[in-house]
């Protein structure tokens, strides 16, 4: 069997997650990677098959993202081409982790494609969201990488196809210690920003993985250093808490490991803003921004005693096992799903990406 494994390389949870699923898949049959996005600092330590430009959202330094870097990073018509040159057909199964080119070449050649990804469960009606509605957000998680059927992780299993977090081998088999530094991972905010606000909690030693520095330097009681996924484990494993964005992997490994977590959603981004709801139900404390105005609630957190005490078993083989046994055989329907949306096949060979997200998105 010939399996194609579609990562989406925005940010780095999607690729930290792929090292645990890609040694299972590898297992299964004979499989290709696929990465596209421009905006991870994770390598694979597999060889990766195909690598396209995609369609990246860009991180600000404000908060959220750069809507501005996106659009002007954005190239509908070189997408469309890299849709069309990716030979999906050569393939008996297509597994996507929210990754857009080779799930429009599945609709295109109307293909199945398997979405195994967080999104998949964020959009889930069983998932908890927040209060307030953002229909841009959800059409855009409904849009972007659209699947014939999917799978999701979350914090919780919610749902039937839901399930609890894959924990990477490097978390999984570390042994935690608490060395009294707290670790930080806010890719939306400028170093700058951070350093100004954490700088004020002295009593605490701050390790910074910055996504806009790549050179190590402190300033006062923060340490700025250049996103590894080794030095960040290492820090990561032996930190006291950590403060991040409210992301997926980061949050989930964190109550692995029961560590003091805080988390800060990015503003304009309806995934996390979703998960700040999920964490916040868990008891997770969640603040709307980086500002000096919540640093009682940082400093309040920082001496907390309070731990979330969760398990997070590794069932991802058996996952896969099930995904493959349902789906290796299966014959895509020549109507696809959009969203909540039905469109042809033969509409989808003759407009353009641009006009089909535009349509559904009505």
């Amino acid at each position: 069997m010939k399996i194609l494994y579609a990562i989406q390389g925005t940010g780095n949870g999607h690729l930290s997650r792929a090292r645990d699923i890609i040694p299972i898949l590898q297992r299964k049959g004979e499989l290709d990677i696929l990465v596209s996005g421009i905006q991870a600092d994770v390598e694979l330590p597999y060889p990766v098959k195909y690598k396209f430009k995609g369609l990246s959202f860009i991180f600000g330094k404000k908060g959220g993202i750069d809507l501005l870097a996106t659009y002007r990073k954005s190239n509908l018509k070189n997408l469309y081409k890299e849709i069309k040159s990716l030979p999906i057909e050569e393939y008996d199964l297509v597994v996507n982790d929210f990754e857009p080119v080779s799930s429009w070449a599945c609709k295109i050649k109307h293909k199945q494609c398997i979405g195994l990804s967080h999104q998949a469960a964020v959009i889930n009606t069983k998932s908890p969201k927040p209060q307030k509605t953002d229909p841009l957000g959800k059409a855009i998680l409904h849009n972007y990488a659209p699947v014939t059927e999917a799978y999701g992780f979350h914090f919780a299993a919610y749902d039937k196809k839901i399930f609890t977090p894959v924990i990477r081998s490097q978390v999984r088999n570390a042994v935690p210690q608490s060395k009294g530094h707290f670790t930080v991972y806010l890719p939306a905010y400028s170093d700058k920003r951070i350093i100004k606000i954490l700088s004020e909690i002295k009593s605490i030693q701050w390790q910074v993985f910055s996504k806009h520095s790549k050179k190590e330097y402190r300033e006062q009681n923060v340490h700025i250093r250049p996103v590894s996924n080794d030095a960040f484990i290492e820090s990561f494993i032996d930190c006291t808490g950590i403060l991040c964005g409210a992301g997926f992997e980061t949050p989930a490994e964190a109550l692995y490991l029961k560590k003091k977590l805080m988390a800060i959603p990015m503003k304009g981004q309806y995934e996390q803003q979703c998960n700040a709801a999920a964490l916040q139900q868990m008891g997770v404390p969640v603040i709307k921004s980086l500002k000096k105005k919540h640093l009682d609630k940082i400093k309040a957190w920082v001496t907390s005693q309070t731990i979330i005490a969760i398990n997070y078993p590794d069932i991802t083989e058996t996952i896969i096992d099930d995904l493959i046994a349902k789906h290796s055989k299966v014959i895509a329907k020549p109507l696809v799903t959009i969203g909540e949306g039905i469109v042809s096949v033969k509409k989808l060979k003759e407009a353009s990406l641009g006009k089909i997200l535009n349509e559904t998105g009505k």
